[in-house]
């Protein structure tokens, strides 16, 4: 159970309420994310801000979904996990064993989004401060100064919407289930 209120679209602030209403046009139902956003005027504007200018940035939507599953996968949102595999699969158009890597961590067998999600892992665990060897990787893999940056971007979105789901216990939507994840136990 949610520990914060899931809003509707009748019952949300009034300032939350024309992205509550576009969330449901675009999913044909309320993610859980947006309802609990919905609590914070502020903070539903700035999750759907950064994701327009994340989807205006230099990485393919495919790259903008490893990104984001590693995530939330570092920062153990299964939310979030199931949200995205949900967008790599349908929309990406990725295959099950590149998004199944990404989910467990594991090495993705395409050079340039393992390189993705080994910069989104480096980034999150340094705090930013990666080190030269990861940026050359990621360089030696294609990307440029901009695609780096764009990544840091894509970290910042997932970490809105990660905590905000940590913090409220987010309960997956039951169109999602066929998507969740749960960490693996260490």
């Amino acid at each position: 159970m949610s520990r914060m209120y899931l809003h509707t679209a009748e019952t949300a602030p009034s300032e939350s309420r024309p992205f509550l209403e576009r969330s449901l046009a675009n999913n044909g139902f309320l993610p859980n994310l947006v309802a609990t956003l919905a609590n914070s005027p502020a903070a539903t504007s700035a999750y759907f801000t950064l994701g327009e200018i994340n989807a205006k940035g230099s990485l393919s939507l495919a790259e903008r979904e490893i990104v984001q599953i590693v995530a939330a996968t570092v920062h153990g949102c299964g939310f979030c996990v199931a949200g995205h595999t949900a967008v790599a699969l349908k929309k990406a158009q990725l295959s099950d064993r590149i998004v199944q890597a990404a989910r467990d961590g594991e090495q993705i067998k395409d050079d340039r989004l393992n390189a993705v999600a080994s910069l989104t892992r480096e980034i999150i665990s340094s705090r930013g401060a990666v080190s030269d060897s990861a940026l050359t990787a990621f360089k030696q893999a294609g990307f440029s100064d901009q695609n780096a940056l764009d990544v840091v971007l894509g970290v910042s979105l997932a970490t809105l919407c990660n905590f905000a789901n940590n913090l409220a216990e987010t309960e997956l939507n039951p169109q999602m289930n066929s998507y969740r994840w749960d960490p693996k136990e260490s």
